[in-house]
């Protein structure tokens, strides 16, 4: 009953944390066009209000297009017209702002593609991971590591709380080194792999 009691815990610890870090993640990353058209722009272009050109107006858009992303996106950076700057909300990013841009043209008869987010590269699943680094000691229980998938291991060394154990794999414990020697790994990752080791996927499991 004991270990139960535990087991409830661990697993309750671990997804509450990892969901508060993936809602902290997701907050810091640029909208998508059609968010921002959506919320702002659409105000306007959804109709052509105020002389502007309305979404899905081809004919309007295609000598706008024409100028091409930069020149385009200058004009809502400045403002022009009756559009204020940023669209009056300025807390747009420029990557944002290309993004509403680009949505505006390919919903009018464009085919330009989004610009990427180059500051927020994709978001390694813990699986992933896993398999790429700390399978190599997790997966046979090397120098003493907690096997993948063996709660009995795990739950000890989350008694202290999962961000414990998430900084003990950030700073390096025992015979691991520090992110488990792949440096480039985010906080982030760190906890997705550990949620995994301690409860693997249907699939992963032998």
């Amino acid at each position: 009953m004991k270990y139960q009691g535990y087991l409830k815990m661990a697993t309750f610890l671990i997804a509450a944390s990892l969901s508060l870090a993936a809602h902290a993640a997701d907050g810091q990353r640029p909208r998508t066009g059609k968010q921002v058209v959506d919320e702002v722009c659409a105000k306007c272009h959804a109709t052509g209000a105020q002389g502007a050109p309305r979404i899905g107006d081809n004919k309007a858009w295609q000598t706008r297009a024409s100028r091409g992303l930069s020149s385009l996106n200058q004009s809502a950076l400045k403002g022009i017209r009756n559009m204020p700057p940023h669209g009056a909300r300025m807390d747009l990013t420029d990557l944002e702002l290309k993004r509403a841009v680009t949505y505006m043209v390919n919903q009018s008869g464009g085919n330009w593609i989004e610009p990427a987010d180059t500051q927020h590269p994709r978001v390694r699943s813990g699986r992933e991971v896993v398999e790429a680094r700390c399978s190599k000691c997790h997966a046979t229980g090397e120098g003493g590591a907690p096997r993948i998938g063996d709660r009995a291991a795990w739950i000890p060394r989350l008694r202290n709380g999962f961000e414990g154990t998430v900084r003990s794999a950030i700073n390096g414990h025992g015979g691991m080194p520090a992110r488990g020697g792949l440096p480039d790994l985010t906080d982030h990752e760190i906890r997705g792999a550990i949620v995994y080791m301690f409860n693997p996927d249907p699939p992963a499991q032998k």
